[in-house]
């Protein structure tokens, strides 16, 4: 089966999942996911499954990305920061949505795998830092959207400080019992607003870079 139509086939599975929002699916369409993950995997390009990338982290299964990118609830004009640049098929996902995206990655490595990515993508509208991600980016704050692409085990306080007003921050945040789950999350007067969504299984957000 060619890549095309292996990409209508997931398409149509992630409506079936609840994925409804026509930009996300727009999006998911349009950004070559093979061009994302190593060579020895990209006959599963377009399952609907997570795969193993460099430094031990991995892409996101495709439902994961559509689901916390619909959870956005993202315009045009949204100021977005990602936290997790990884393989860098997120943030090209989002790319397709929003006029510029801010994406932070702790690895050094996985960081100049994504640029390179996004080069031969031919997108232009990423802007990366290579940091540590707890930190967040106070010099381009605020964002009005914030993703984090690793768990974290409370909403990382300098996130919540860079998140403007009425912002929404899609993040998966572990308990003591080690249960992952996605978080909507909306600044409301400076007060956190928090709904869980989903249950997940990402790595874990870790200080410091490499």
């Amino acid at each position: 089966m060619k890549f095309e139509a292996r990409k209508i086939r997931l398409i149509m599975q992630l409506r079936k999942q609840g994925i409804t929002n026509t930009s996300v699916l727009s999006a998911i369409e349009k950004v070559p996911r093979e061009k994302f993950i190593p060579k020895n995997f990209i006959d599963q390009a377009y399952e609907n499954s997570a795969l193993p990338i460099e430094e031990g982290q991995t892409i996101s299964q495709p439902f994961i990305v559509a689901f916390m990118t619909q959870a956005l609830t993202l315009e045009r004009n949204s100021k977005v920061l990602e936290i997790g640049t990884g393989s860098g098929y997120q943030s090209a996902v989002l790319s397709q949505i929003c006029r510029r995206i801010f994406t932070i990655e702790r690895f050094k490595s996985l960081l100049k795998i994504a640029q390179s990515k996004f080069s031969i993508s031919n997108i232009h509208n990423i802007v990366t830092k290579h940091g540590d991600g707890h930190l967040g980016w106070p010099e381009q704050a605020p964002f009005n959207r914030i993703i984090v692409t690793a768990a974290s085990k409370s909403v990382p306080k300098n996130l919540f400080l860079q998140l403007s007003d009425n912002g929404i921050m899609i993040i998966p945040l572990e308990d003591e019992h080690k249960n992952q789950k996605i978080y909507f999350i909306k600044k409301i007067n400076k007060k956190i607003y928090k709904e869980p969504l989903i249950s997940v299984r990402f790595v874990p957000l870790v200080d410091g870079k490499n």
